[in-house]
């Protein structure tokens, strides 16, 4: 006697193709909309390649690469100080960071922007001594991009030095004493043992932070430095194609993002390389196991 098959029910997601449809009538009328509206969608192709916007874009990367990179080795070296048994490092290192992340960004670039109404020349002497090293103007030295890289850097420092601490932290106590036990100095217990382990952590938040810093870079246009923000506004001003222009830069600051993005996966894969287990092997690499193993012999379990 056969037994009858129990009826098979094909399950309905109705919860999927309502989201769905809703989804794509979203989007089709957002784009019915912006097709609708006031804008030169031929004229954006020519403000890409615009020489004014280009300069801007290349303005921002410099910044944002030249000042993250600072950030960076100043983050480690406040880290460091931060977990020293040093006291009064670790009380310098925790009112640096107090004071750089508390402070808005754009604050600090204003405040570095106007010191030349605090102290008009900047001196450097031998003290006891009339000698003078150096005995500059202030805005001879405080330039725009130099205003803009003080507040960008200094602030991100204060975040790298948190994210930098929290990376050495992560490391399990019990390698640094096993390699203190083997006699290692610990400058080799850093870059052997504790640095490769904590750039697993550190390596995301700070790719992160700097595609923040990419577009923190706008910030700095409001003291005149020319990047995509300020380029794009110096060609609307003559011309009045003010969101021609900014889609423009949006455009740009949308594929430097995805370069970084790019770049920050795989220096994460890179150093997340040995913590992946290995797949299973390939049909060329069973073929060449099987063909360079004597035969009658049973492989391996």
């Amino acid at each position: 006697m056969t037994q009858d098959l129990l009826p098979q029910v094909r399950l309905r997601h109705w919860g999927r193709w309502i989201s769905g449809v809703l989804i794509v009538l979203i989007l089709l009328a957002l784009g019915w909309g912006a097709a609708q509206g006031d804008i030169a969608y031929g004229d954006i192709p020519y403000y890409l390649r615009s020489p004014i916007i280009l300069k801007g874009l290349v303005g921002t990367i410099v910044l944002a690469v030249v000042a993250q990179g600072v950030a960076i080795v100043i983050g480690v070296l406040i880290a460091l100080m931060r977990i020293s048994h040093n006291p009064v490092a670790r009380a310098f290192a925790g009112a640096y960071t107090w004071l750089f992340r508390g402070l808005p960004v754009l604050l600090q670039i204003l405040l570095w922007y106007n010191l030349a109404l605090i102290f008009p020349r900047l001196s450097v002497g031998v003290p006891f001594t009339g000698l003078k090293i150096l005995d500059v103007e202030t805005n001879a030295v405080m330039t725009t991009f130099v205003a803009a890289f003080l507040g960008l850097a200094l602030n991100e420092s204060a975040y790298m030095a948190e994210i930098v601490r929290a990376g050495l932290k992560s490391v399990d106590r019990g390698q640094i004493e096993a390699a203190q036990s083997i006699g290692e100095t610990p400058t080799q217990r850093l870059r052997r043992i504790v640095l490769p382990q904590a750039m697993r952590v550190i390596i995301p938040p700070t790719g992160n932070d700097f595609i923040n810093m990419l577009k923190g870079t706008a910030m700095a246009s409001v003291i005149g430095y020319v990047e995509l923000i300020r380029a794009a506004n110096n060609i609307s001003s003559f011309n009045l194609q003010v969101m021609e222009t900014l889609i423009a830069a949006a455009i740009w600051y949308m594929v430097v993002v995805t370069v970084a993005s790019v770049g920050q996966y795989y220096l994460e894969r890179g150093f997340d390389r040995q913590d992946r287990r290995a797949g299973p092997p390939s049909l060329r690499r069973r073929l060449a196991l099987n063909l360079g193993r004597p035969p009658m012999v049973r492989s391996p379990q």
